[in-house]
This record gives structure tokens, C-alpha cells and sequence, in this order.
């Protein structure tokens, strides 16, 4: 139970003392702005534009909704608990150490697989403006770079967060800017198309709608970063708090305002929206001279910059989960405030990735997509029911730790909870999400009975 588990768990405050503390707020501020803007959003949502059509706007809508009450839930907890295990830590501390392993290392195994994935994404990219040059080649580049960063002081993760999300909001905010005005028609050499590229809003009915919303769930994440970093910040509770408050606009200002402009200016059939991006895409559409190879040049940073988060992400998950006895103690070995056994044990397995991709494309790699297809679901399941049980026990021992509170209490933390079971049944629908459900689903009930019979076997030592 819940509340013999605390006995023998130390707080994650006590043991994380001994990571670095070097990460600034202007750091932590670009990372929570930054962390929005994903390779998902540049990248996957063409592929959802393309099935749902004009009413992916929607999708983002519902689903953006659904990632703001999971971030609040998140925040509140982050602030009253900071911790490099984020939401595997307020999952062990409110449910049991059995779900702290559980959601923690299916989330490891989700950024490793994700690192490797960026990389051959950033790879083929280089490899278009390089012809003839291996991709295999640049992704062994990109992983020595940011495993050398991360390796180093935190500070270096966070100066190239910095840069690269101040490139990704200076390139999103630009692309509004002109999209606005040649909605408007005031942009020279451009008429406004009216909406007359919105007049089939569901053009495949309601299974495309679907597929948009599942695509777009999915775009988000990565926004959990902020709440694994703010633990090396200098002030982690207002870190997290300035964070959590911000996430609406950012929200509805990067994600859902920029697919208006995509669909209200672009042909949502049009096939550059899935072979180039809908940004690339759309600024080709305007005709602007280079745009679109400079918005190339922002999808690379922003896979780039997924690569660097999801690197520290992993690595710190990790260390955390060792550190409250889940896992090999080697893990948890620090050197200048850095877990750097950590760091070089998510690269080699994110290397290890691509080099499936390149073995077995259509077998062992197209395997372990499918098995963390819905992880990022999961993890919103556990962060929700642990939002329940922890604010109770918060308000009873220590109310002053509520800087940041959920709204509604319990009410939208429950109605936030029944969209992510909907969105089960809506993968279950789908043939193609039905096999990553299924594979998720495998995953997570071993990963929980093990740290079950691990948590047993603590409590009779």
C-alpha cells in the first residue's frame, strides 16, 4: 500500500541532493516555450491534416485541452514535489513503488526509442542538402555531440535548449506573422483565400477526424521535460509554476493557431503538406523565396533539440528511479553533479535503435514502435490518478505546498481521465493503433508486475 511504501522510499528531494543545480530560469523558461514546439508539430502533423482535413483544427483543440489539464496535474504535484523522476516519482509516492517502475521505465524505454528516431529524422534531412552522404554517418555524429553535452555540466543542456528554442519560437512566430497576413490578403504578391479551403471540413467523415485526433495526442508530447529539469534549476517550484501557468497560450498559440493558418491557406489534399511538412508546404505555397528551405533548416533544430531534451530526459528518469532502489545502482553514479553512466547507456541504446532500423525495419524495429505507441498515454493515466490521491493527502498534511492547484478539483481531473480511456477505445478502433495499444499494453502489465514482486521483495528484507 501507498502509505507503507513512504517508509521505505526516502523523499526524491534527499536523493537528488547530489545532482547539479545548474540550470538558470532563463533556461528553464526557453525549455518550457521551447518544449512545445516538437518535432511532432513540424513533422507528424501533416500525416493527420492529410486524414482529417480542415477539422484537424479540432483535434488539436480537443486534444490540446486534454494535455492542458495533464500538465496542470503534473505542475501542481512537480511544485508541491520536485523531482528528477517527475511523474514516476509522485506515481511511487502515491500509488506504490510497483507504479513508479512501471511508468518510469516504460517512459525510458519511450525517449531512448525516441532519440533514435530524431536522429535518422535530423539525419535524412542532412543527407537531402549532402547526396551521397550516409545517413547512418550523421546520426553518429549527432548522437557524439549531444552525448558529449549531456556528459558535461547541465548548463550545457540548457545553453543549447536555450538557442534552439529561442531559433524554434523566433521561426513558429514568423510563420504566424505571414500566415495572418496573407489570410488578411495584405501580403504583397499574395491573395486570401478566403475560406474557401475550408469548405469540406470533414472530408473523410468522423474515422478521419480520429485519426487526426490520435495523431495530434501524440504531437505533444515532450512537454514533461520541464518538470524533469526543473529539479537542476535554482528554483524549481517557480520554475514549474511559471510554466504550468503558461501552458494555455503556448498551447493554443503554437499548435492551433499555425494548423488554422496551414488548412485556411493550403489545400488540405495537397500532397506537399505530407512529402515536405505542412510549414514547408504552406511557405512554398506563398511563394517566398527560400522560405521553405529555411523552414527545413527549423524542422532539423527542432529534431535536434528533441534529440539534446530526450537525452537529459532519459538519463535523469533513470537516475531517479535508481535512486529510489528501481534498478541497477550503476545507473545512479555521479561525476561533477551529472549521472553520466546514465547519459551513456540511453545514447548507446538510441543508437542501438537506429541500427535496428537498418537490420530490421520491418521486424524487431517495426516491434518496439508498436510497443511504445501508447506510452505517452499511459504515463497521462498514471499522472492523473496519482494527481487524485496525492492533492488529498497534500491538503491534510501540509496545504502550503499547493503553490500550483488543479482547477475544478476533482471534477476535470476525472473528466480528463475518461478522454484518455476514449481515446483507448478510439485506438482500439483503428487497425493500425490497435497493434501498438495491444503492445503498450504487454509492455506496461511486465513492467508492473515486476516492480510489484521487486516491491514485495524490499518489503519482506
Amino acid at each position: 500500500m501507498p502509505s507503507s511504501t513512504t517508509k521505505e522510499t526516502p523523499p526524491q528531494q534527499q536523493a537528488d541532493g547530489s545532482l547539479s543545480h545548474g540550470l538558470k530560469q532563463r533556461h528553464l523558461s526557453m525549455i518550457a516555450l521551447g518544449g512545445v514546439i516538437g518535432a511532432g508539430l513540424f513533422v507528424g502533423s501533416g500525416a493527420g491534416i492529410a486524414a482529417a482535413g480542415p477539422s484537424i483544427v479540432i483535434a488539436y483543440t480537443v486534444s490540446g485541452l486534454l494535455v492542458m489539464l495533464v500538465m496542470r496535474m503534473l505542475g501542481e504535484m512537480s511544485a508541491a514535489y520536485p523531482s528528477s523522476g517527475s511523474f514516476s516519482a509522485h506515481a511511487e509516492r502515491a500509488i506504490g513503488p510497483w507504479a513508479g517502475f512501471a511508468a518510469g521505465w516504460s517512459f525510458w524505454v519511450l525517449l531512448c526509442t525516441a532519440v533514435g528516431l530524431e536522429g535518422i529524422g535530423a539525419a535524412h534531412i542532412v543527407s537531402g542538402w549532402l547526396p551521397g552522404t550516409p545517413e547512418w554517418m550523421w546520426v553518429a555524429l549527432f548522437m557524439v555531440v549531444f552525448c558529449g553535452t549531456n556528459l558535461a555540466a547541465v548548463k550545457n543542456f540548457g545553453e543549447f535548449e536555450f538557442w534552439f528554442a529561442t531559433l524554434k519560437v523566433g521561426a513558429i512566430s514568423l510563420f504566424l506573422i505571414l500566415g495572418v497576413l496573407a489570410i488578411a490578403g495584405v501580403l504583397p504578391g499574395t491573395d486570401s483565400p478566403g475560406a474557401s479551403h475550408l469548405t469540406h471540413f470533414l472530408p473523410h467523415g468522423s474515422d478521419g477526424l480520429i485519426i487526426g485526433l490520435l495523431a495530434s495526442v501524440f504531437s505533444y508530447g515532450g512537454m514533461e521535460t520541464v518538470t524533469i529539469a526543473a529539479a537542476e534549476s535554482e528554483n524549481p517550484v517557480k520554475g514549474v509554476a511559471s510554466a504550468v501557468r503558461t501552458a494555455m497560450w503556448r498551447i493554443a498559440l503554437f499548435y492551433i493557431g499555425s494548423m488554422l493558418v496551414v488548412v485556411t491557406l493550403v489545400p488540405w489534399d495537397s500532397k506537399a503538406v505530407v512529402e515536405k511538412g505542412p510549414y514547408v508546404a504552406t511557405l512554398d505555397h506563398l511563394g517566398i523565396p527560400g522560405a521553405g528551405q529555411l523552414m527545413n533548416v527549423v524542422v532539423l533544430v527542432a529534431l535536434l533539440s528533441a534529440m539534446n531534451a530526450n537525452i537529459y530526459g532519459s538519463s535523469r528518469i533513470a537516475f531517479s528511479l535508481v535512486e529510489r532502489g528501481q534498478g541497477p545502482k550503476v545507473l545512479a553514479r555521479l561525476s561533477g553533479g551529472v549521472p553520466r553512466i546514465a547519459v551513456l547507456v540511453s545514447c548507446v541504446l538510441g543508437f542501438f535503435c537506429v541500427l535496428l532500423s537498418y537490420w530490421s525495419p520491418n521486424g524487431a524495429f517495426k516491434w518496439l514502435l508498436n510497443m511504445i505507441g501508447a506510452v505517452i498515454l499511459v504515463v497521462w493515466i498514471f499522472i492523473a490518478v496519482s494527481q487524485l490521491l496525492l492533492r488529498r493527502r497534500i491538503e491534510r498534511e501540509n496545504p502550503g505546498k499547493l503553490v500550483v492547484r488543479m482547477w475544478a478539483f476533482p471534477w476535470l481531473t476525472w473528466i480528463a481521465l475518461a478522454g484518455m480511456v476514449g481515446i483507448f477505445v478510439l485506438m482500439a478502433r483503428e487497425p493500425d493503433t490497435r497493434v501498438q495499444l495491444y503492445s503498450t499494453g504487454v509492455m506496461t502489465l511486465a513492467l508492473a508486475a515486476l516492480g510489484y514482486a521487486l516491491q514485495r521483495v524490499r518489503a519482506r528484507r
